[in-house]
């Protein structure tokens, strides 16, 4: 290989994907009379202090956390609560902190990237082009200074960071940082300061229980019974808001689940364990509850298994997914399907969108019969860098390419896809997303293009992958050896166009003579096509009369 060539990197090898096994459903709390809000209200405020003076003490601990520190921050919790609403507060609480440790790793990557790139743009020559896979060089003199000091901020942002991750140090914000830094602007964020608090004390509200085995119902904080009564063991300064045995307040509503009904049921019904929720939407003005519970694990089927009814090929676009069918054998089967989704808007709408997209996939997939759906397993985390494509670029395209691979919602559509699949009984196939887009379209995208047919790139992306997945080479066919695609290499790979010398004559051997006919000794006569009845040939159209019947003796 040439010096000057990028080496191409290797291909890891299809896997299929592993089904996750947390199940999360979801009801309204209706017709709650104005006692059972104010309850509410008051348990999630009380709950909710608790778990952030729990999170503050926590986050400033450092590495200093045993199991022995873990023990006294539940029995300080438990003389203000109870002893389970203690363990649910502390579970909460080293989630929340696992949480944004990854965070605090990932943002360290992020930094360090960018640092990375920025040096090495610093390090050219103003206004030298970039090499292919590597940015360039900056325009001008003075975004090379300002790239300069944002080098110091960078620096500066990733020692701190380092700093707190040598001493397990973590910053949170119970309720989001988002609806935080809408406090300054509630003109932009369209919100008044009434509304703007009653979201923020309901996200900061505390109102989980998880499940436990064995006891009744499967939770004994929050108990939901099969005829969907819903009841709540209140923390000890609230016992005097009682209206059942035992501490207990038994809200009015009922709850019943339409969504995986009859599996919630049968863990109620054996006191399986359950964990349950109860989350109010400030900007309706509703309460929900939220029962969330894990599957016992499933061994995936086999590779083999999920190539051998076929499958489909799916590219995954900022705005649709392009699938196309391949039989076992690799072969594209009938027209490309395109499943389209609109990714602005709101995050619920966003949401609605991916969901109704892989509806119709799926759908699709089971009423034609395909055991398997083939995805690229996408990660973007090295391109992201707003260092490669800056915000104030010379070239446009690097800008739009830059908001295109944002838009992929690849994390969304790993997480629901895995899920949905796994209830239609379909398996997922994960390939190297390496090369698909580009070999896809030098080899597929014009053979299979037509009058009645129209290709693009992201549909034959689509047979690439699905060709990777069952264990075939995306090219559609490999070339035999020169000397044998013909004798002496004529031409046999493709059809010679017209005019081409000797197109219509018999291959000859170097004897002038041709293979088929020299051992039979018909050589001539098949070299001589117009001595034959053919149609087209002078022997067919040359004058003929037939003689008269001759006369009986």
């Amino acid at each position: 290989m040439s010096e000057h060539k990028k080496a191409l990197r290797a291909v890891r090898d299809p896997f299929v994907v592993h089904d996750r096994t947390d199940v999360a459903i979801r009801d309204r709390l209706k017709d709650l009379t104005p006692q059972d809000d104010r309850v509410l209200r008051l348990i999630g405020a009380h709950m909710g202090g608790l778990a952030t003076a729990d999170l503050a003490l926590y986050s400033r601990a450092g590495f200093e956390r045993t199991s022995q520190s873990w023990a006294t921050r539940k029995q300080e919790l438990t003389a203000r609560s109870s002893s389970r609403w203690a363990g649910a507060v502390t579970k909460g609480t080293h989630d929340q902190y696992a949480l944004a440790r990854r965070g605090q790793f990932a943002y360290r990557d992020k930094l360090t990237d960018g640092i990375r790139m920025l040096m090495h743009r610093l390090s050219l020559p103003v206004g030298e082009k970039g090499a292919k896979g590597k940015p360039g060089g900056y325009r001008s003199k003075a975004q090379w200074f300002q790239k300069s000091r944002r080098l110091h901020i960078l620096r500066a942002r990733l020692a701190a960071v380092q700093e707190d991750i040598a001493t397990g140090r973590v910053h949170v914000v119970r309720g989001g940082k988002s609806l935080a830094n809408n406090r300054h602007n509630l003109a932009a964020a369209g919100l008044t300061e009434t509304g703007w608090r009653e979201r923020w004390e309901a996200a900061r509200w505390f109102l989980s229980a998880d499940g436990e085995s064995g006891k009744r119902f499967g939770n004994e904080t929050i108990r939901v019974t099969p005829d969907g009564e819903v009841s709540l063991k209140l923390p000890k300064p609230l016992e005097y808001l009682a209206n059942s045995p035992y501490g207990r307040y038994v809200l009015t509503s009922r709850i019943a689940f339409r969504y995986r009904g009859a599996e919630w049921a049968d863990r109620v019904a054996g006191n399986r364990a359950i964990a349950y929720e109860i989350h109010y939407d400030a900007a309706r003005g509703r309460w929900y509850l939220t029962a969330s519970w894990k599957r016992p694990a499933v061994r995936a089927i086999g590779l083999e298994a999920a190539r051998a009814g076929g499958l489909i090929g799916v590219d995954t676009n900022a705005d649709h997914f392009a699938a196309y069918r391949l039989d076992q054998h690799g072969n594209p089967v009938g027209d490309p399907q395109r499943f389209a989704y609109d990714l602005t808007g709101s995050a619920d709408h966003r949401d609605a969108q991916l969901r109704h997209a892989l509806s119709q996939l799926l759908r699709w997939a089971t009423r034609i019969g395909v055991t398997a759906i083939a995805v690229e397993d996408l990660d973007f985390s090295e391109g992201k860098t707003r260092e490669r494509f800056g915000r104030r670029e010379r070239f446009g395209r690097r800008k739009r390419f830059r908001q295109l691979i944002h838009g992929i919602p690849t994390g969304k559509v790993k997480a629901r896809l895995v899920n949905m699949a796994a209830e239609h009984g379909l398996a997922l196939v994960a390939v190297d997303p390496a090369y698909t887009s580009k070999w896809g379209a030098e080899h597929w995208k014009t053979p299979l293009t037509s009058k009645k047919r129209a290709m693009t790139r992201h549909d034959a992306a689509g047979i690439a992958i699905g060709r990777r997945a069952l264990g075939h080479p995306i090219r559609r066919r490999t070339k035999p050896p020169r000397t044998h695609q013909s004798d002496g290499g004529g031409h046999r790979n493709v059809q010679a166009e017209p005019g081409t010398p000797e197109r219509e004559e018999l291959r000859r051997t170097r004897h002038g003579t041709s293979p088929q006919r020299a051992a039979t000794g018909r050589a001539v006569k098949a070299g001589n096509q117009r001595v034959q009845h053919r149609s087209g040939h002078a022997a067919e159209h040359g004058f003929w009369q037939q003689d008269s019947l001759p006369l009986s003796p």
